[in-house]
């Protein structure tokens, strides 16, 4: 198998991964009403010869491509959803569906997953295990991954390692982003509710200015950031969402916050867990208000096995080259929703640079976030050189595993949980 030749096939392909990118990206669904983008999918897979599972969780899918002969399962998932946002990058092919946009590259990731199972199913007979391939709905918020999941995402053949990639305007055309250990932050959610007492404006001491309150109380909550956490431990808490008051002559008596944690490590999620209601109830409290807190934790932190990262990074350093890899310092903040699989069953995500030839304009979640549509085709090539190094890797493991157990001096290898 001449592995380096996907790379090479991957740009033969190119103009079929542009265009599934560009049909995907005019037209958006948001989470768990990806009809059209299951369906569009769905015939594009089929196509391929592969064994193909819909209305998986509501809208997602699941396709197996067996190789040649028994072996590991690596499954490669994509995120399917648009952000509910109004396009304002005025492409050709922008998005038809008013007030849905793809602004998080998610139509790019289907469209390198398609790529990649185009390069793979043709190497069917050449393979020992299986590739699965993931669609998954709803990573947007809504937490997707966790539905697939339950339906059986991970089972039925059982994976053994999982792979995700996201394209990142901060990083030029043709670098991946790599990082052992914990490559993004959990996201928790956080609602705070502040209760006063409505009064007439010109008569202030006659109420309890909820919007005041509230402002103190937001003001009190960065306090947690600059003066109770370690400067090296990073931490972000941003309150995205502020509503209260109706007239300007009347002092409101509820004011309704909403925001994100994000954290890196375990004990400090848990420790704004404690602190955020504690501050914000005192500080309302000792202006005669009264806060009301719910505290949710989101997704947890995406951890990268260390093992397969590495394998990654010898995988670009055999296709594109070293300068294609970039090793990354720190988490970022940013949190996916991938981080419930790798819980499970050892895992990579791998950031793909997309920026052209330096950071993007726009950042992800922009109106006007665009990509370079080059980074598509190294997206496919990657994902499937990868999975044919992981197949040769598991094979390879599981044939000593098999050997030392046959000879009664260890034991098999275990699946991870």
């Amino acid at each position: 198998m001449n592995r380096n030749s996907l790379w090479a096939q991957a740009v033969s392909l190119g103009e079929e991964i542009t265009a599934a990118r560009r049909y995907l990206h005019k037209y958006p669904e948001l989470g768990f009403e990806e009809v059209l983008t299951s369906a569009y999918l769905a015939e594009e897979l089929s196509k391929l010869g592969l064994l193909v599972r819909t209305g998986v969780a509501g809208t997602g899918i699941i396709a197996l491509l067996e190789g040649a002969s028994p072996g590991p399962v690596i499954a490669l998932r994509a995120d399917m959803d648009a952000l509910p946002l109004k396009e304002q990058t005025g492409l050709a092919f922008a998005s038809v569906h008013e007030g849905r946009m793809h602004a998080c590259g998610h139509d790019g990731h289907m469209a390198m997953l398609l790529g990649a199972a185009k390069l793979l199913a043709g190497l069917k007979g050449e393979l020992a295990g299986t590739v699965k391939f993931i669609f998954q709905p709803a990573e947007e918020m809504l937490g997707g991954a966790r539905h697939m999941i339950r339906a059986g995402a991970l089972e039925s053949p059982r994976v053994d390692a999982i792979i995700g990639l996201h394209l990142w305007p901060d990083f030029p055309t043709g670098q991946f982003g790599l990082k052992e250990g914990t490559i993004m932050a959990s996201m928790d959610h956080v609602d705070i509710t502040v209760h006063g007492r409505a009064g007439h404006g010109a008569a202030p001491h006659q109420a309890v200015d909820a919007i005041y309150a509230a402002s103190q109380v937001l003001t009190a909550l960065q306090s947690l950031i600059s003066r109770e956490s370690d400067p090296a431990d990073p931490v972000v808490l941003s309150m995205g969402s502020v509503h209260g008051g109706s007239l300007p002559n009347i002092i409101a008596d509820r004011v309704e916050m909403k925001g994100t944690v994000r954290a890196v490590r375990r004990e400090t999620r848990e420790y704004m867990a404690q602190r955020i209601p504690e501050l914000a109830e005192s500080v309302a409290r000792g202006l005669n208000a009264r806060a009301e807190v719910r505290y949710e934790f989101g997704y947890p932190p995406t951890v990268n096995d260390g093992e397969l990262v590495r394998l990654a990074e010898l995988t670009l350093e055999e296709g594109p080259g070293r300068s294609s890899v970039k090793r990354l310092a720190h988490s970022q903040m940013t949190s996916e929703d991938m981080a419930y699989y790798m819980e499970r069953v050892p895992g990579a995500f791998v950031l793909v640079g997309t920026g052209g030839d330096g950071p993007g304009e726009f950042p992800l979640h922009h109106p006007r976030m665009m990509i370079d549509e080059r980074s598509l085709t190294l997206g496919a090539a990657f994902l499937a050189d990868y999975a044919v190094r992981l197949l040769r890797e598991f094979q390879n493991k599981f044939s000593v595993t098999e050997e030392i157990s046959a000879s009664g001096t260890g034991d098999s290898m275990q699946h991870v949980e």
